[in-house]
C-alpha cells in the first residue's frame, strides 16, 4: 500500500465522501479533487436498470463541470471494498498517470491505494 501521497486537502476528501455516502445512505461514497483543487462528492446510485459506482458518479460530476483531469480520490465503503478494473480504468482514462485512488475505512484510515 503506497501511502506516502496522502496529505491533508486527501482528508477533506476523505471527510466528503463519508458525507456523500451518509447523505443518501449508500454503501460506498467519493470525492474527488480536480486539477484546480475543486472538489466533488458523490455516492453510488441505482435506480432502475441504472447502476453507476461512486466512482463513475464522481468522475462524470467532474467532467460535467468541466475539469480536464484528477489529482485524487477517496472512496469510503460501509463494508470491505477493492477498486474494481472498471472504475480504475476508468480514473486512468480520464486523469491519465499519476492520479492517486484511496480507500479509507470509518475513521478515514487509509487502507488501500493505487495509482494510475
Amino acid at each position: 500500500m503506497q501511502m506516502s501521497n496522502w496529505n491533508s486537502e486527501d482528508e477533506k476528501l476523505a471527510v466528503l465522501a463519508k458525507g456523500a455516502r451518509s447523505r443518501v445512505q449508500a454503501n460506498v461514497g467519493a470525492a474527488l479533487r480536480d486539477e484546480t483543487g475543486r472538489t466533488y462528492a458523490s455516492a453510488e446510485v441505482a435506480v432502475g436498470s441504472l447502476s453507476l459506482s461512486a466512482v463513475e458518479m464522481v468522475v462524470a460530476q467532474a467532467v460535467a463541470s468541466g475539469s480536464t483531469g484528477v489529482e485524487s480520490i477517496v472512496i469510503s465503503p460501509l463494508t470491505d471494498f477493492k477498486v474494481n478494473d472498471s472504475d480504475f480504468n476508468l480514473v486512468s482514462t480520464f486523469a491519465g498517470s499519476g492520479a492517486s485512488i484511496y480507500v479509507v475505512d470509518q475513521v478515514n484510515s487509509v487502507i488501500d491505494s493505487r495509482t494510475t
